[in-house]
């Protein structure tokens, strides 16, 4: 029998991760890093489940093996691909019979393989039990401002600093606002999978460090914040950014005044025609229509984005930040965190 193992954080370093469920249930949610080498196709995986429930594990486990032993070979050269030398752990759902008959083949042909116990279900319940009563590795600092500002761009100029950052909006694909799904998708994404991508960002950062991160609402776009964190986020230290109108219309303009953004400009905008009113909407949508950006962007900042967040909007900054030099910006926060640190 091949070895087995409880899943640990270090595992999904040292290990080449293999995934033996089906490909449905690999684009709901696996393990970061995984390789997706199913034993069974979706299909397949129905109709053994069928004969499971209806005349026994038996029959079931017979039907399974004239499906997949003709498949071993490839299985196996697949997997030693992958794997590159380095030692290997198979999961399935639960730590069963499809991981346990992948690890066993590998073994049986000399590979270091190991079946990780409770399979895909115990990963999650990690996952799970980190964001019940979630703890960041260090402080977080939380950017809030309004739309244009450029907190994205500040996140990324202090990541290229070196320190400690995770893009929530880059892991939910979706920018948090009306237009925030403009060049993204979320269809492929499940809430389970962002659950695991969140997970991961915090725990690679390096423990102590102030996280830096950009306030949020409870959703982006179809992902919901899991467990806690965003009271967490709440309960932290916060930054308000600024910056001009003028600045913000030229960064909105730059970011979505693309042709190719045109019609989901235009559904985006209807989806807020009655928060807008309709001669408001007319007019913003005439500006569109035209395609003059600048009054376009003008418009939705005063008469939509500026509006909905101070309705919003119940808490007190603990720092104010110009955010019309990015790299300034990126510097003055940095100094301002480690000098309240050190007091």
């Amino acid at each position: 029998m091949p070895e087995t193992v409880t899943f640990h954080p270090d595992l999904l370093e040292s290990h080449c991760l293999i995934d033996a469920r089906t490909p449905l249930e690999f684009a709901e949610d696996h393990l970061p890093g995984a390789h997706n080498v199913p034993l069974l196709t979706n299909e397949e995986r129905v109709e053994v489940g069928t004969l499971y429930k209806q005349q026994g594990p038996h029959v079931a486990r017979i039907r399974g093996m004239e499906l997949t032993a003709p498949r071993f070979p490839a299985i196996m050269h697949e997997i030693a691909g992958l794997a590159a030398g380095r030692p290997i752990l198979v999961y399935c759902w639960r730590g069963g019979l499809r991981s346990r008959t992948i690890a066993t083949v590998m073994e049986l042909t000399g590979f270091p393989v190991a079946q990780l116990v409770g399979g895909y279900k115990a990963f999650r319940a990690v996952v799970s039990e980190a964001f019940d009563n979630f703890t960041p590795p260090g402080p977080l600092v939380v950017l809030h401002g309004m739309t244009g500002i450029g907190k994205t761009t500040l996140l990324d100029k202090l990541a290229a600093r070196g320190e400690a950052t995770v893009d929530l909006e880059a892991l939910a694909r979706h920018r948090g606002s009306a237009f925030g799904s403009l060049g993204l998708s979320q269809d492929e994404l499940t809430q389970k999978h962002f659950e695991t991508l969140v997970w991961d960002a915090f725990r690679r950062l390096p423990p102590g460090r102030p996280v830096f991160v950009e306030g949020e609402s409870r959703r982006i776009g179809r992902m919901t914040l899991p467990g806690n964190l965003y009271d967490v986020m709440g309960e932290s230290c916060k930054v308000w950014c600024t910056a001009s109108l003028e600045t913000r219309v030229a960064r909105l303009t730059a970011e979505y005044g693309l042709r190719e953004y045109a019609d989901g400009l235009g559904e985006a905008l209807l989806r807020i025609k009655k928060k807008l009113g309709g001669d408001k909407y007319a007019e913003i949508a005439g500006y569109l229509e035209r395609w003059e950006m600048e009054p376009f962007m003008t418009e939705l900042i005063v008469s939509y984005y500026d509006r909905m967040y101070y309705k919003v909007r119940e808490w007190q900054e603990d720092l104010t930040l110009s955010l019309e030099d990015f790299d300034a910006a990126a510097e003055e926060l940095v100094a301002a965190v480690e000098g309240s640190r050190a007091t």
